[in-house]
């Protein structure tokens, strides 16, 4: 019987070494699968946190490495660390306290077109008011957004993502993904008016 357990528990040690290189490389698989991702990371962080993007996106994948046992293979890597990118970021604006702007919304959906005809301008031409609108004038409009509805913008008209996917990303339901995108588009619009009758005068 000693001999028998003996054998058992030599048979049992290699098991161990072997578990652990399984999942050591488990986790360069990981890592090598999240870091091809890091330039569309780093695209939407841009986006809703301008120049904290570099910083945000450093605590993404730290969070990401120390929490790789929690993805499940199979799944989407892209909407998981975008979810954890979307987190931090919603934690970063609570932690600056930073209050959604509470405006009144307009309800015509050609606000910009309606403003500059208002100018006297009189403008028909898209391609005209276009002209009007540097890059700049486009990420201060977009940074103008209140947080939450800026997030949906960036993920579904920058991103490409899916309602779908970018609830998943944001942890929120399909129909508020659709209310906040709807809000946060006439805002987008609103602000872009503005600047484009800036660039006007």
């Amino acid at each position: 019987m000693a001999h028998a357990g003996t054998v058992d528990r030599v048979d049992a040690e290699p098991e161990e070494p072997q578990r652990l290189a399984a999942e050591a490389r488990d986790r360069v698989r990981f890592e090598e699968e999240a870091l091809a991702l890091a330039d569309q990371v780093y695209r939407v962080a841009r986006h809703i946190a301008r120049d904290d993007a570099d910083e945000l996106v450093q605590e993404t994948y730290a969070r990401a490495f120390r929490s790789w046992r929690s993805f499940q293979p199979g799944t989407n890597m892209r909407a998981w660390l975008l979810r954890i990118l979307t987190n931090l970021n919603i934690d970063r604006g609570r932690r600056q306290q930073r209050a959604p702007q509470m405006q009144p919304l307009e309800a015509n959906d050609y606000f910009l077109y309606d403003k500059l005809a208002e100018s006297g301008d009189g403008v028909s031409d898209e391609d005209k008011v276009v002209e009007r609108l540097s890059q700049d004038d486009i990420v201060s409009a977009l940074s103008a957004v209140p947080h939450d509805f800026r997030d949906v913008l960036v993920l579904v008209d920058l991103g490409d993502f899916s309602y779908a996917d970018a609830a998943q990303i944001l942890d929120i339901p399909v129909g508020t993904v659709m209310s906040r995108l709807h809000r946060g588009r006439r805002i987008l619009k609103r602000e872009l008016a503005d600047a484009a009758l800036e660039e006007a005068t």
